[in-house]
């Protein structure tokens, strides 16, 4: 069966980190464009009369944006998509296919979820935070988000993430940065990478579930690590981001 594809118009764009650049879209269509926070979509780019395929996870808030969303995406050296998307003009379009992927919130029992990501693979936990919200005032979750990033500077979409730690405390956030640690650095920024991180949690592996997302060497650590702590698989939720030209 096909996968049904329509146009997409860039509706603005901006950069949030000095190598991350975050794109708005809406469909060409006027149709309002229907996701479950932690899907991606497709964009077909046209080069070289070929069609590039690249997928990018969608940051928006469902029912936001007046039916538009957004993604972010990191500048890759050389990369081809890289040169159609940072040059691309508002009003531009492009084809797309989607929402596709399982790395959605499910209806699971009261838990913590271990929320892990490096760069922008933290967009979908972004997507998912009103949601996460309405299970910890229900009574149904804490959660522990760890972002490893490599400086303070490109901590993407942190204001989100720390506005809710500040009202709710079962949300915790946590910061690592692969670089050097602020001089005025909280407790909850830590120098290293995030699997490193992860190691100094306690684990309860019948309560917690981990959702991780974003580099395929800090998944597969994180995957190791878990799983010899007695995680099942289906407490464990992977996503991997692989740049690719």
């Amino acid at each position: 069966m096909s996968i049904p594809q329509f146009e997409l118009e860039l509706t603005g764009r901006r950069m949030i980190a000095p190598r991350v650049l975050e794109l708005s879209f809406r469909r060409a269509d006027g149709t309002p464009f229907a996701w479950v926070a932690g899907q991606f979509v497709t964009l077909l780019l046209p080069h070289e009369g070929k069609d590039l395929r690249r997928s990018y996870s969608i940051a928006t808030v469902p029912g936001t944006e007046g039916g538009g969303f957004s993604f972010a995406l990191s500048h890759v050296e050389g990369g081809r998509a890289t040169a159609i998307l940072f040059a691309a003009t508002v009003g531009q379009r492009f084809k797309c296919s989607g929402p596709f992927g399982r790395f959605i919130l499910r209806d699971d029992p009261t838990c913590r979820y271990l929320l892990l990501a490096t760069g922008t693979g933290v967009t979908p936990y972004r997507a998912m935070l009103p949601e996460i919200a309405a299970r910890i005032a229900a009574g149904r979750c804490d959660v522990d988000l760890l972002l490893g990033v490599r400086s303070r500077a490109e901590l993407l979409y942190g204001d989100d993430f720390r506005a809710l730690a500040a009202r709710e405390p079962r949300f915790r956030f946590h910061a690592c940065y692969s670089r050097e640690l602020p001089a005025d650095a909280n407790a909850h920024e830590l120098k290293g990478y995030v699997q490193e991180a992860l190691k100094a949690f306690p684990l309860d592996a019948a309560r917690d579930i981990a959702y991780v997302c974003g580099n395929p060497g800090m998944i597969d650590a994180v995957h190791a690590h878990l799983t010899a702590a007695g995680f099942p698989i289906g407490n464990q939720r992977r996503e991997k981001y692989v740049s690719s030209n």
